[in-house]
């Protein structure tokens, strides 16, 4: 791949919300600009869960590591998903990348989350969640973990909204926080790596409904 470089006239990637581009821009600031929206961290273009990962893994990496999220701005344009499934198969998709790097807190939460989104799955039915066999192997690979979380779970599944509200938002920054606290030999290359496969679980459900303008200028 070649190397990406920011076109000129575009601010360089920096932690945190800016009030204009003279100040910098996060992941989701430059999205905006590539979608023709209205400046913001949180652009209509992409779905929030998908927004919401990139934000956070923008704020955790290092400001070396951050120079490398700039070619996969364009990817996140236009995706917005479709359904609990959708949002169930990216969320579950993030915390399976992450679980074992994270510290035991933190796996407990993911373990939590994943085993909800294995009730989810299999209410939904077939074909409408993604990953199914790898949350079971994520889950078979933290057996602590889990039986610390079905001993406090609350019995019965949870609705629609308590996924969206809690238990999504909760896996997305536990996956995140978790990797850039732990012990990884190189926790910016695995923040890379979650982002990209939250993108990828991202659009593999989701026809992106926004080609970014001059989105081929960020590819190099």
């Amino acid at each position: 791949m070649a190397k990406t470089m920011v076109p000129d006239g575009l601010p360089v990637l920096s932690r945190g919300k800016h009030r204009t581009p003279r100040s910098g821009a996060c992941f989701m600031e430059m999205a905006s600009v590539l979608a023709g929206e209205k400046w913001s961290d949180q652009p209509q273009c992409t779905h929030p869960l998908l927004g919401g990962l990139a934000r956070l893994v923008n704020d955790s990496i290092s400001d070396t590591g951050r120079r490398e999220l700039v070619e996969h701005i364009p990817s996140v344009v236009g995706v917005r998903g479709e359904g609990l499934g959708w949002e169930v198969s990216l969320v579950a998709a993030v915390a399976v990348e992450a679980i074992l790097d994270v510290p035991e807190e933190r796996q407990r939460a993911l373990a939590s989350g994943l085993i909800r989104c294995e009730e989810l799955a299999v209410a939904l039915g077939p074909g409408q969640v993604h990953g199914v066999d790898a949350m079971r192997q994520a889950l078979a690979d933290v057996p602590l973990a889990v039986r610390w979380s079905r001993r406090y779970l609350t019995p019965g599944p949870i609705t629609s909204n308590q996924f969206r509200r809690n238990t999504a938002p909760t896996m997305i920054r536990c996956s995140v926080l978790g990797i850039a606290t732990g012990a990884s030999a190189d926790p910016d290359a695995r923040l890379r790596d979650l982002l990209v496969t939250g993108i990828d679980a991202a659009r593999r459900g989701s026809e992106p409904s926004v080609r970014a303008p001059h989105a081929e200028v960020l590819r190099g």
